[in-house]
């Protein structure tokens, strides 16, 4: 973080907020005029600042009247035709819309009926070719629009499934179209029919399973897109085209039927979180609007509500760059925009061709290095990864598992150490883009070490011989290793991260050999002549890995009380703190690269799988001096 005498001087771009990632990134939900009726699951249809809600039900009664948002306040409108009731899809404008389908209490049935609204009363039109209720539904206005899923069931899940069957209206008939690919109902529909059909589906539930699958339609077939990042059902959305769109609140999966408040934006290929709803929620009755201005009202959580929340995104923005120094007139501060650890998060990335615990690794998340390992035997193989796939090169010339490196490293130069086979190895390798070295062996013979430092400048710390656990340490100058000052507590298995043989640290890991698998939270930190201990990881744990240099890295992985840990640690200099998880458990793996960039591949037992990490660019505050 820079100084202000740093940049004084230069001329610093004034702006009135901070710089957002996109432009949905920089959106955010205001409190609206509260809604008269508390309803869930009603039918609803309208734009980002006029809304119409029917029906639904508000804990003791179904409701057949209607009540209307001008973007200020509520009002009562026409009522429904039909018999009182919930669950219909709504499409349109306001006062132009329609609402098909749906569940209604006379009679305990699921139905086909159509109506329209033009701003006064409904009046029935052509029924669906098909009964549903809890379907999905889209469209530009009362003439055009798309009924997707939904149910037939009226028992409550697990006994309800969803189907696939698609209308299209054209304002005067229903027709089948192509069907979705994956049946369900409770999801959502966005996008818009006019000139040429385009839609939007994603989420929903069959058989009280949840989904984040989305399919897109082109007007001919539907293709599965993005998924949520988290899958939900009865959520909200809204979006008038299939490029841009939110999907907010919602139900999670058995037992717990978590109830979100999170909110993600479709971009027409991948969905990204935005700003959360000020409260959780699901079964909304009015849900209205586009991607950058919509409008989210009543619904259930656990009770019925009528809080009315208004979304909106800025027209204008300017993007969050690395580097770029700016002035925020409404905070009066000197801004910079900067790679924040802490915000970031895991992702998926491409398997590993050879699937195996206990590696060793270099680089980062767009260009690593994973070697060694094993199952069951110890292996030689060595695999390049260019952020999207796995490669086989060049074997290690002495087969091992629990093998060190110099893992901060580019993957283009650094040097593994020690490992067993099955009796202790103390060889050393040199790689040099394409093939191993044999150099300088380790003065002990030994397994499980730290992995710290780059090829001409390594750590190798702790370890064990098989009947002992190790405090010996031992510094690499690029030619040979020299025992320098010991740990202050044995252990092998254990993370670690550090640029150099002059700074490191080291965490987790078993204290002797023989002891439970547990782990420990013990941390020490070394300075080029000695080992301090410094605060403790707050969860202990065995075969965690790291990345980093001091003073900022990570922990992730391992086993405390149960294995295949997901918590991931970030050490700011001081302290640990938890952060964003792995989406997979593993211990054993490999973690390589920095406390901004790196990945985690494989693990025990004989994992594929490969995550990288990448952090989130943040506008910090500049120290002022």
């Amino acid at each position: 973080m820079a100084n202000y005498s740093d940049i004084k001087g230069f001329t610093v771009q004034t702006v009135s907020s901070d710089p957002g990632a996109t432009q949905f990134a920089a959106g955010s939900w205001a409190s609206g005029a509260t809604a008269p009726q508390t309803t869930q699951s009603g039918g609803s249809f309208g734009t980002s600042t006029a809304a119409v809600s029917t029906g639904g039900y508000d804990g003791s009664s179904y409701l057949q009247t209607t009540i209307e948002f001008n973007g200020s306040a509520w009002t009562s409108g026409g009522s429904m035709n039909r018999p009182a009731g919930q669950s219909f899809p709504g499409f349109g404008t306001e006062p132009s819309g329609g609402i098909a389908g749906g569940y209604k209490t006379s009679g305990n049935a699921v139905v086909n009926n159509f109506e329209s609204y033009n701003g006064t009363a409904f009046t029935e039109s052509t029924d669906l070719n098909s009964a549903r209720q809890n379907g999905g539904a889209t469209g530009a206005s009362a003439t055009a629009g798309i009924v997707v899923g939904g149910t037939t069931g009226v028992l409550s899940p697990p006994d309800v499934t969803g189907n696939n069957n698609v209308e299209i209206w054209n304002g005067s008939s229903w027709t089948e179209i192509s069907e979705i690919n994956t049946a369900r109902y409770n999801l959502k529909a966005l996008g818009s029919t006019c000139p040429a059909p385009t839609a939007v589906v994603a989420g929903g539930e069959n058989s009280g399973t949840k989904t984040g699958i989305t399919e897109k339609y082109d007007g001919s077939s539907w293709s599965e897109s993005g998924d949520m990042n988290t899958a939900r059902s009865a959520h909200g959305g809204a979006g008038n085209v299939a490029t841009s769109g939110i999907c907010f609140g919602g139900e999670g999966s058995a037992p717990s039927y978590t109830n979100y408040a999170l909110t993600e934006h479709f971009d027409g290929s991948t969905w990204t979180e935005v700003s959360d709803l000020s409260g959780t929620r699901h079964s909304f009755s009015t849900a209205t609007g586009t991607g950058a201005a919509a409008i989210a009202a009543q619904g259930r959580n656990p009770g019925f509500t009528g809080l009315t929340e208004i979304w909106s995104a800025p027209s204008t923005f300017q993007k969050t760059i690395e580097g770029q120094l700016f002035f925020n007139s409404t905070a009066n501060a000197f801004k910079e925009t900067i790679k924040d650890a802490a915000s970031g998060t895991w992702a998926s990335g491409g398997d590993l061709n050879t699937g195996r615990g206990n590696l060793a690794g270099a680089g980062s998340n767009t260009a690593g290095l994973a070697f060694g390992g094993n199952p069951p035997n110890s292996l030689t193989v060595t695999e390049s990864y260019d952020g999207s796939s796995w490669t086989e090169v060049n074997d290690l010339n002495t087969a091992r598992r629990n093998l060190s490196s110099a893992s901060f490293g580019p993957y283009t130069a650094t040097i593994t150490y020690g490992g067993n086979n099955p009796g202790n190895v103390a060889n050393t390798e040199s790689w040099d883009g394409s093939s191993w070295t044999e150099v300088n062996d380790l003065n002990t013979a030994r397994y499980a070490m730290s992995s710290i430092g780059i090829q001409t400048s390594a750590i190798a710390a702790g370890g064990t011989d098989g009947p002992s656990s190790k405090t010996l340490n031992e510094l690499w100058d690029g030619t040979s290793w020299t025992e320098s000052g010991d740990m202050n507590t044995p252990r092998y298995n254990f993370g670690s991260f550090g640029a150099s043989n002059t700074s490191g640290l080291v965490f987790g890991g078993v204290p002797y050999t023989g002891s439970p698998p547990n782990g420990m939270p013990s941390t020490e930190s070394w300075d080029g002549s000695s080992w301090t201990e410094v605060n403790n990881l707050n969860t202990g744990r065995a075969a965690n890995r790291g990345s980093g240099s001091v003073p900022l890295g990570l922990s992730y992985g391992g086993n405390p009380s149960q294995p295949n840990n997901v918590t991931t640690e970030l050490w700011n200099g001081t302290s640990w703190t938890e952060i964003a998880d792995l989406s997979t458990g593993r211990v054993a793996t490999t973690g390589s690269g920095s406390a901004v960039a790196a990945f985690a591949a494989g693990g025990e037992t004989a994992l594929q799988a490969t995550e990288e990490f990448t952090a989130g660019l943040v506008n910090k505050t500049i120290t002022t001096s």
